[in-house]
């Protein structure tokens, strides 16, 4: 069989797809290498180095090298966040402001959404408490615990009277969790939900 572009012999052949139908082409060794085609006893070397890289070397010098992000630093210790990333500790105490913009996200995601802890207090805290705001503080704390898990426990009541089809029942339920709601919102302004 003759090469398709001159009168030598065709020693490559191969199938290629153009214009939507593939079509069988039969080159000799010189000009399947200027039509770009592989040679049977090509490596994967010699491929990659004539085809795929200088293609992949185009596409990345048409792609905008990407800003380096800066990434906060403790004024403090120097400590960066990748450190603590690598870490999982923070250098020292002024880390916590310093970094977080970058911690919130992940204390929300950790938390289920809570930006706070909402938990349960040590007794210790509130028996051995000094001064008079800590105490405040652990009983303001221990109350908005307790309209939590009461509203938890009205939501759960109300749809189980709902499932169960107990609709007077459930406008109990319901009214009782709006009081509760809205005497916590007038306790803490900054619950909005």
């Amino acid at each position: 069989m003759k090469c398709e572009s001159c009168d030598n012999e065709a020693t490559v052949h191969d199938t290629l797809l153009r214009e939507g139908a593939w079509v069988e082409v039969h080159f000799c060794e010189a000009c399947a290498a200027k039509q770009g085609i592989a040679q049977p006893g090509a490596s994967l070397n010699d491929l990659l180095t004539n085809f795929v890289l200088p293609q992949i070397a185009g596409e990345a010098a048409k792609r905008p090298k990407p800003a380096k992000a800066r990434t906060p630093v403790c004024a403090e210790c120097g400590f960066t966040f990748e450190q603590f990333r690598q870490a999982g500790l923070f250098g020292c105490p002024s880390c916590y402001t310093a970094f977080e913009s970058l911690l919130l996200p992940l204390l929300e995601r950790a938390h289920e959404g809570a930006m706070q802890h909402v938990g349960k207090v040590p007794k210790r805290i509130t028996e051995a408490a000094s001064g008079k705001e800590s105490v405040n503080g652990a009983r303001a704390l221990a109350e908005r615990r307790e309209r939590l898990e009461r509203e938890k426990l009205l939501r759960r009541q109300l749809d189980d009277a709902v499932k169960s089809e107990q609709y007077e029942l459930a406008a109990k339920f319901r009214d009782q969790l709006q009081r509760l709601l809205d005497s916590s919102r007038a306790a803490d302004p900054s619950r909005n939900a």
